[in-house]
């Protein structure tokens, strides 16, 4: 009992000693992470917390001009951003005449300021979870200090579930905690921290991940209601990026289904997933249409016609896929110039021939999410970011860490149970942790 209890303690430690760690390295950095969107969902949460349309968008202005001055991170790769060529007043100046003009044509409703057109406007209007989750944070502690505290909250409570998902999973306590370094020191990490809304979307489908690995280890209903809580929240986050990862756990699911039965091994936990992550996937998608929010087809003219400066495409489609061709050459060069991705990618399918983990195949399927997010648009001005991409760093953050236990056997399998001992306990689910151890336009 006492090791037991020392384990427990161990595990807390580490978790909690990475997570200061984190934190300390972020506050090098509680400004200067504004891009051009956040000054959208800012206005937004100062609108919901009381300030007029006005007074939140000039507000939202001051702040994401004054940001914008400061240089970008250069010795992190993937935290790098432009810096502004213009003066703060200059960036106040011309954002403030974007609103009077706006103004002035017609975009007189809504939440958000009218710093352009009303469809593209259209765009913020339909995420309204990110702001209301803003909400308190810039009410107590300002724009600045809220806007930090925010994403420092989102960064650790992913990482926390991705800690949570492999230890469920059986891991030893340093893959545990190896994973939640991981979440933390990539790009999982950095676009978690910038006022955007996709680290909130991340940190909910790390908890829907968690949620679809308790569901294969025979822990139905707090994996289910994981599940559907996760992506219930994600919808008003970013509705398209959970309705792309519903359809990518549904597939993973039904194909690991199929799979199975074919070598005479049906499993009824894996057909119930799928069946249930397909639901899901077919209720945002319903949601979405039933509030007129903007869709696919609305993504593909916002891409072509410059956010609605040029008139319509007929048929976009034809010029969407040139646009697809050239931005994913132009990945591809980028990742062999900077291969940080491919190397992680390279371990994690290592990890999936030498391991067996409920975890893998539910981590193949939401990194296949964000390569599908991704791919619904294929903007160049996205090239250096990872932000629209980023649910595919999840694999190596799962997957890799499973290096790190020398025996295989320690690793629960779905419909297999634990097939050894552990280096470290798995945790109970009840106790969360007492088993050890985001370019110019909308995307």
């Amino acid at each position: 009992m006492r090791s037991i209890r020392r384990t427990k303690h161990l595990g807390l430690i580490g978790m909690l000693l990475i997570a200061v760690a984190f934190a300390g390295l972020q506050l090098t950095a509680v400004t200067g992470r504004a891009s051009p969107d956040t000054k959208n969902y800012l206005s937004y949460a100062l609108s919901l917390s009381g300030e007029s349309r006005a007074e939140a968008g000039r507000r939202a202005i001051d702040h994401s001009c004054a940001s914008q001055q400061h240089g970008p991170l250069d010795s992190i790769p993937w935290t790098s951003r432009k810096v502004a060529g213009e003066s703060e007043e200059q960036c106040v100046r011309r954002l403030n005449d974007s609103v009077a003009h706006w103004s002035r044509n017609g975009n007189t409703s809504g939440m958000t300021a009218p710093y352009a057109n009303h469809r593209f406007m259209a765009i913020f209007e339909s995420r309204p979870g990110y702001p209301l989750f803003l909400v308190p944070f810039i009410t107590v502690f300002g724009a600045m200090w809220g806007l930090w505290l925010a994403g420092l909250a989102v960064a650790l409570a992913g990482s926390v579930c991705v800690l949570l998902t492999l230890r469920c999973a059986g891991a030893s306590r340093r893959a545990g905690l190896a994973a939640q370094a991981l979440y933390l020191a990539l790009p999982t990490g950095t676009v978690a921290m910038n006022p955007l809304s996709d680290g909130l979307s991340l940190a909910l489908g790390t908890a829907v991940v968690l949620g679809c690995t308790l569901l294969c280890l025979d822990r139905p209903r707090t994996g289910a209601a994981l599940v559907v809580g996760g992506l219930a929240l994600m919808f008003p986050v970013r509705y398209s990026q959970a309705l792309l990862l519903a359809a990518a756990l549904a597939a993973g699911f039904a194909l690991r289904w199929a799979w199975l039965r074919r070598r005479r091994r049906p499993s009824r936990r894996m057909g119930q997933a799928a069946v249930l992550c397909g639901a899901l996937a077919v209720a945002v998608y319903a949601g979405a249409h039933l509030l007129s929010w903007p869709t696919g087809q609305d993504s593909a003219q916002d891409l072509l016609t410059d956010h609605y400066r040029r008139p319509d495409l007929p048929n976009p489609w034809p010029e969407f896929l040139v646009q697809e061709r050239i931005f994913w050459t132009a990945w591809l060069h980028r990742q062999a110039t900077y291969p940080v991705l491919p190397v992680l990618l390279a371990l994690s399918v290592w990890a999936l021939l030498r391991r067996r983990s409920a975890v893998l195949p539910i981590a193949v399927a939401a990194a296949s999410a964000g390569i599908l997010n991704q791919a619904g648009h294929p903007n160049l001005d996205q090239l250096l970011g990872h932000r629209l991409i980023v649910f595919v760093w999840l694999l190596p953050v799962l997957a890799v860490p499973l290096l790190l236990d020398r025996e295989p056997a320690a690793l629960r399998t779905a419909g297999s149970g634990s097939s050894g001992t552990p280096q470290d306990p798995p945790i109970p689910v009840s106790v969360p942790l007492s088993g050890g151890g985001r370019g110019p336009g909308p995307q």
